[in-house]
């Protein structure tokens, strides 16, 4: 049985990530020439959504679920290199082939424009180009945080960093704020935090045990995480700025 998600929405009103999308500053008339172009894609958990040098006929916003972008050596060596969480965006105006695999963490649910109309479109609409000129920058300031991450911090350090991606994310995307205590489900198994910190599953499973023993994380089975004091996950992740995770 397939268990590909449903899709929950038909229009941009009801969109859960309308205040973080591409669209999120455009006015009725933009919206209604973006629904000309736009469909609804979804893919199962490990589905591939583009591959490394295809041609891309669309780009689109990630509306549920989580894909990864990952790079492939010549010798079939494989380096994740980065997360697509919900409303970010997929593919580069002005680009014709994709530079990464983009592969289906979870089941994921992805809303789409023809490229070639949403190109035109952002050419005559400042609130689009300017929307995505916001979210490329705030993808900069994450890469080169990542840098930090991978490069700098203990093993510890990275899986709290891991940690407080997601949960700012997903406290950004249902607009809780981070007052008190925040509660999400970690859309990522172990190995695949694993691979994404360059750490075995061993110390990943290691790590999160310790956080859990010492009160900074609680969970529920392996997935439901409950994070009682933000603060000090924050601490543990060695970070005393938002970074470029908050946004």
């Amino acid at each position: 049985m397939s268990t590909q998600p449903q899709l929950c929405h038909s229009n941009c009103d009801d969109c859960p990530i309308r205040h973080r999308a591409v669209c999120a500053h455009c006015d009725k008339d933009e919206l209604e020439e973006l629904e000309e172009i736009k469909y609804y894609r979804s893919f199962e958990a490990g589905q591939t959504v583009i591959w490394s040098g295809d041609q891309m006929s669309f780009v689109g916003s990630v509306v549920s679920g989580i894909a990864t972008l990952t790079q492939t050596m010549e010798d079939g060596r494989t380096q994740m290199v980065g997360l697509l969480l919900p409303s970010d965006f997929v593919g580069r105006p002005g680009r014709e082939g994709a530079p990464y695999d983009v592969v289906a963490t979870t089941d994921l649910v992805m809303c789409c424009f023809r490229k070639k109309p949403f190109e035109e479109l952002m050419a005559r609409t400042p609130h689009i180009a300017h929307r995505l000129l916001e979210m490329t920058l705030d993808e900069l300031d994450a890469a080169r945080e990542w840098m930090l991450v991978l490069g700098r911090k203990t093993a510890r350090e990275k899986i709290a960093s891991l940690l407080s991606i997601i949960a700012r994310r997903d406290a950004s995307l249902t607009k809780r704020g981070m007052s008190g205590p925040m509660v999400f489900d970690l859309p990522l198994t172990r190995e695949a935090m694993a691979d994404y910190l360059g750490l075995t599953l061993e110390t990943v499973s290691r790590q999160i045990s310790a956080l859990k023993k010492d009160g900074v994380i609680h969970l529920e089975g392996k997935r439901h995480v409950t994070i009682p004091d933000m603060g000090r996950l924050m601490e543990e992740a060695g970070d005393d700025t938002d970074g470029g995770f908050l946004v």
